[in-house]
């Protein structure tokens, strides 16, 4: 899973920002790794628009399903990334929940299918 880190032009980017938002948002999505490919990381800092506070938008590219973005503001960068870091994994949670339902209303479906067949098979 590659984690790729954007910034605005008001972020300074550093190697202690970069191991930061690697550690978080890997522990975030850790558990759903094999079903990930990239997470794309934007921080902004919103104050220099006077808005007040940071933002943190995190997109995860999950296989077999649309991309997942969720952000988060906060007044310090660090909040702004963890809080977007528990949001993307309830949302990838949810999403890959419902494709596991999906799978599993599918698969009695066919079984039973397959039954039948075997059943007019075997008359």
């Amino acid at each position: 899973m590659q984690i790729n880190i954007n910034t605005d032009k008001t972020i300074e980017r550093n190697q202690g920002l970069d191991e930061h938002v690697n550690s978080v948002v890997s522990a975030a999505v850790q558990r759903f790794g094999e079903h990930i490919t990239r997470v794309e990381v934007h921080l902004s800092d919103e104050n220099s628009k006077k808005t007040g506070g940071n933002r943190c938008m995190l997109e995860a590219r999950v296989t077999g399903y649309q991309p997942i973005a969720v952000s988060d503001h906060s007044e310090h960068l660090h909040q702004a990334i963890s809080g977007a870091a528990d949001k993307l994994q309830r949302a990838i949670n949810s999403a890959l929940g419902r494709l596991h339902d999906k799978h599993l209303h599918d698969t009695p479906k066919l079984q039973d299918d397959a039954e039948q067949v075997s059943d007019e098979v075997s008359k």
